[in-house]
């Protein structure tokens, strides 16, 4: 009845007029809190409300659908006794359930000045009403808030994990250099140009140049390569790095939120707003006909009448469409998780079907952290056990990969590892102990150069010819003399060269490695495993202009990638990709998580896609043919809104089962 869509109307206005009322006390109220305490409440909200509230409302549609057919068909008889009641609780009901639908509606209309599928429904809604279909009304509302509800779950999966993700290098205060005395202050009192002091076993809390002092230092949080560096005087370091050994005095040039690292959080928490906003390709389908179908129904009101009107407009996809879509899409993420590959964003499988062209970064994706040792060249007479038994006991209370793949060759080797009597932890470069009445010294050639070691021809040509090949290499030297070398290579995962010719059959056309490295290990590898080409010594910023350039060369690009200096260029690729296992932003940021810390699905990852895009394909088709009933019966047959609701439930049905096919192949 027309008096009763004015009832509702004018209900909504009222309850809109309220809220904005309440708002504003509220918005007056919140001046008082502190920005400190109101930015540290905004954190803690859960992103996923939107998708607990459609749930809310799904259940309640429900009832409004039951209420709905009670008072539609409710037998005359019991009309007096019942019918009263039964219309304010239905009406109460449908307006609950249709306030998010109207909100949408308004803001649609008002500001963004357009027409979508919400207000081509909403019309052909109040229409019904209007005609007293009153459960069609309402089945329509449910639709609205079950494919809200759908959309909502895949997209805050991707979003949630980015929220406070830096918690893991929080550090509240540091050790700072005043009147040549060490004094401990909070960290956000830490102003440019002050003097910070960091010592082994701690982690750099700024960006800043050493004035003071040498370190080795771990960067694989920043920059994914496992293999620490050398720093000196003059040289930059990063917040969020971790000193292995040495003990440095840092000038500061940039603290909290201006330290790199901060920055790349910012960028990620923004990529990921904007990413949360782009709308399934099924919807973007259906708003394609939008417009001219609301434009065409106006014309055929006075002609075919409210009924056929209503049963045309009910033609349109986009209820269905957007239930689909999404339910197809969850499917096989199911499927994907069942394979051990997680899948964090609804719409990632759909782009990964077009990728032609995928970045590896290097340490950690395509090679493991930890380096093998390849070789171990001695002189002097000495022994390899020897050599390995004075480097292992020298390096048997670090941590990081170097030290544990010397560890993990002593063990293999069955070599029980002396006690050393002391040690010393040389600031940057390596490590001095007393072993046997013997002072070995195990470490860089720039470390044994400075402490005057010996070196023989025999080495020395071993040392140039293991750099020039990309090798890292730890020298050991007895008292005054170098006499060993180990020789450390990455060791390539095994599952990767026939990963890489599955790919190829996938259709990738362009494969290349993106790394921070340096130029002989990176095109060695390369070479291997017959990439289309490298980057080397690639700087954070510069991995996400590589990922540009290759999309304006029409390219659709993945990225794979294990470290902080990845995720930047894994926002901007069409497709992000990490391993379980890697650093927590890197798998925080990615789209889709390897599972079992390998690139062993990853060919499965592609085929799941391509499944994919196949099933969306066929969905679509069961999409059509009930809007092709609905137009025929609009023309032709003049069949009733619920006969034409029944082909679409069937059809729906049908869309259901193909959309779900992935969750039968789970359960066989």
């Amino acid at each position: 009845m027309i008096l009763e869509i004015g009832i509702l109307l004018t209900s909504y206005i009222g309850i809109r007029i309220s809220e904005k009322y309440n708002h504003k006390k509220k918005s007056t109220s919140l001046k008082q809190i502190k920005p400190k305490a109101l930015k540290k409440q905004s954190k803690e909200i859960v992103v996923n409300n939107v998708e607990k509230q459609h749930q809310h409302y799904l259940k309640f549609s429900g009832v409004s659908m039951g209420l709905g057919a009670l008072r539609q068909f409710v037998h005359p008889v019991l009309a007096p006794i019942f019918y009263p009641n039964l219309v304010l609780l239905s009406f109460c009901f449908y307006l609950y359930t249709t306030l998010p639908y109207m909100r949408q509606v308004e803001n649609t209309l008002i500001k963004q000045r357009k027409v979508d599928v919400d207000v081509f429904f909403f019309t052909a809604d109040m229409i019904t009403l209007a005609i007293n279909q009153y459960f069609a009304a309402a089945f329509t509302t449910l639709l609205f808030h079950r494919g809200k509800y759908t959309v909502a779950k895949v997209k805050n999966e991707s979003k949630n994990r980015l929220i406070n993700v830096f918690n893991q290098h929080a550090q509240t205060s540091v050790w700072m250099l005043k009147d040549n005395v060490e004094i401990e202050v909070p960290l956000e009192k830490i102003k440019v140009n002050d003097i910070i002091v960091v010592q082994t076993g701690e982690s750099v809390p700024v960006d800043g140049l050493i004035i003071e002092g040498m370190a080795t230092i771990d960067q694989h949080a920043l920059t994914g390569e496992s293999q620490p560096v050398e720093k000196e005087v003059g040289t930059q370091v990063f917040a969020s790095t971790f000193l292995v050994t040495g003990k440095i005095y840092v000038k500061v040039e940039k603290a909290g939120q201006d330290t790199t690292i901060a920055q790349i959080g910012h960028i990620l928490i923004d990529s990921a707003d904007f990413k949360s906003k782009i709308q399934l390709k099924g919807e973007q389908w259906a708003n394609k006909a939008t417009f001219p179908m609301l434009v065409l129904s106006g014309f055929l009101l006075p002609i075919l009448g409210p009924t056929n009107t209503v049963v045309f407009m009910y033609s349109h996809i986009g209820n269905r469409i957007r239930v689909l879509a999404p339910l197809g899409t969850l499917s096989h993420i199911s499927l994907a998780s069942h394979k051990g590959i997680l899948i964090k964003d609804g719409r990632v499988l759909e782009e990964l079907s077009k990728v032609d062209t995928i970045l590896f970064d290097k340490t950690g994706t395509l090679t493991h952290e930890e380096p093998d040792i390849r070789q171990i060249i001695v002189c002097n007479n000495y022994q390899e056990e020897e050599i390995l038994t004075y480097a292992a006991a020298a390096e048997c209370k670090l941590t990081h990969p170097i030290a544990k793949a010397i560890l993990k060759k002593a063990k293999d080797a069955g070599i029980t590892l002396p006690k050393i009597e002391d040690s010393e932890y040389q600031l940057g470069y390596g490590i001095t102990v007393n072993l046997d009445d013997k002072l070995i010294r195990v470490g860089s050639v720039r470390f044994l150069s400075q402490e005057k070691i010996v070196f023989s021809e025999t080495l020395k040509t071993a040392i140039e010819q293991s750099q020039n090949n990309g090798y890292s290499i730890v020298v050991v030297a007895v008292n005054h003399q170098a006499v060993g070398v180990i020789e450390l290579q990455s060791s390539v995962r095994t599952e990767i060269k026939p990963i890489m010719a599955g790919l190829r059959q996938q259709g990738i056309k362009f494969m290349a490695i993106v790394s921070g490295d340096h130029q002989q290990p990176t095109q060695k590898l390369a070479e291997e495993l017959d990439m289309d080409s490298y980057f080397y010594e690639v700087l954070p910023q510069h991995k996400a202009e590589i990922v540009e350039q290759l999309q304006k060369e029409g390219k659709s690009v993945c990225f794979i990638g294990d470290g902080i200096n990845d995720t930047i260029a894994m926002k901007k690729a069409n497709v992000s990709i990490s391993l379980q296992g890697a650093t927590s932003i890197a798998t925080d940021t990615a789209e889709i998580v390897l599972m079992d810390g390998s690139l062993s699905q990853l060919c499965k990852l592609f085929e799941i896609a391509k499944r994919l895009e196949a099933n969306l394909q066929k969905s679509f088709a069961l999409t059509l043919a009930p809007g092709i009933f609905s137009l025929s019966s609009a023309f032709l047959l003049h069949l009733d809104i619920m006969t034409s609701l029944l082909s679409i439930m069937i059809f729906v049905t049908l869309g259901r089962r193909n959309a779900m096919l992935p969750l039968k192949e789970i359960k066989e």
